[in-house]
């Protein structure tokens, strides 16, 4: 006795390969009935059979809709049965979306990061007053300490002032200002304190039972 072996290579192509290719062979052969009765009872029966093979998608919205749309894409779109949902085209599958708009950050200072321009926009739009002026001394500060995480050294206030100057169009000038921003060493302290108190809580551990044991014996 010689048995023909079958080849996946020789198989038809699963357009859905997740539902294995029993399904597949239950949809062609839907495809392939002659009455309208019996390709919709049948189209019914592999839904089911198919719902069951993805029972993580029973919480989805719409789940039935998504397993008769799978049914038709399964069919190549050539199965004639009546579904209770508007049955999909091969048009509307092909159809590629709109491309999305790409974020775009000019700026050629890209380490003070996208949220520093959108506060430098804030404070345009604010009156000129002791709060306008409060908070642009506070974007200045955190442009500092932006700068220092990129160049971990140290900067010179008037290259903040001129950073910000630019990225305001010239709106914002801090350059005739008497007020000084913060030390340097006391950003890179803050920043240091911090880096120490995550790695702090990172490395803690719950002493073992024995060792809390013992020091209820000493």
């Amino acid at each position: 006795m010689t048995f023909d072996l079958e080849y996946n290579s020789e198989r038809p192509l699963m357009i859905i390969p997740e539902y294995g290719r029993h399904v597949q062979k239950l949809v062609n052969h839907c495809v392939a009935l002659e009455t309208i009765e019996e390709r919709n009872e049948m189209a019914k029966a592999i839904v089911d059979v198919m719902g069951n093979l993805q029972p993580h998608l029973r919480d989805v919205p719409d789940f039935k809709h998504k397993l008769w749309d799978q049914l038709y894409i399964m069919s190549d779109f050539k199965l004639d049965a009546k579904s209770p949902y508007p049955q999909p085209s091969k048009e509307e599958l092909q159809e590629k979306p709109e491309p999305l708009a790409y974020p775009k950050f000019a700026s050629k200072y890209r380490y003070y990061g996208k949220n520093i321009q959108t506060m430098i926009d804030v404070a345009l739009s604010w009156e000129e007053g002791e709060l306008k002026e409060a908070l642009v001394f506070s974007i200045a500060n955190h442009m500092k300490k932006c700068y220092l995480n990129w160049n971990k050294d140290t900067v010179d206030d008037a290259i903040i002032f001129k950073h910000l100057v630019d990225l305001s169009d010239g709106k914002l000038d801090l350059r005739n200002s008497d007020e000084e921003l913060s030390e340097t060493k006391d950003l890179l302290k803050k920043r240091n304190t911090q880096g120490q108190n995550t790695a702090t809580k990172t490395s803690y551990k719950k002493p073992h039972n024995n060792q809390h044991k013992n020091r209820k014996r000493q």
